[in-house]
C-alpha cells in the first residue's frame, strides 16, 4: 500500500532527521512507527452500552461484590474526614 501524506516543511525535516539517526530509511522508520504505534483507546461502558444496558451492567456488578463489606459511617464519609490529611483517622484512635 502506498500513502501519501502532507507534512509541514519542519515535520518533515524531523522524520527525515530522526529517520537518518537511527540508521534508516525514511520509508522504513515512518513503517516502524506506524507499527509501533499505541492502539487507540478502548471506550468505556458507558460509551459503548446503552443507558438500560449500562444499568444492568452496572446491576450485575454490584451484586458480584463481597456482602460482608464494611459499611461507612456518615463521619467516615465526611468533606472533613476525607480531606482531614491523616487518612480520616481521629487522632485519639492513634
Amino acid at each position: 500500500m502506498t500513502i501519501t501524506l502532507e507534512l509541514s516543511p519542519d515535520l518533515e525535516a524531523k522524520v527525515i532527521r530522526n529517520a537518518e539517526q537511527n540508521g534508516m530509511r525514511l520509508e522504513d522508520y515512518v513503517r516502524l512507527l506506524i507499527e509501533n504505534a499505541p492502539p487507540p483507546p478502548e471506550k468505556s461502558l458507558m460509551e459503548t452500552l446503552s443507558p438500560s444496558e449500562f444499568a444492568i451492567a452496572l446491576r450485575e456488578w454490584s451484586e458480584s461484590q463481597p456482602e460482608n463489606l464494611p459499611i461507612l459511617t456518615e463521619e467516615a464519609m465526611s468533606r472533613q474526614s476525607i480531606y482531614s490529611g491523616d487518612g480520616g483517622l481521629n487522632r485519639e484512635e492513634l
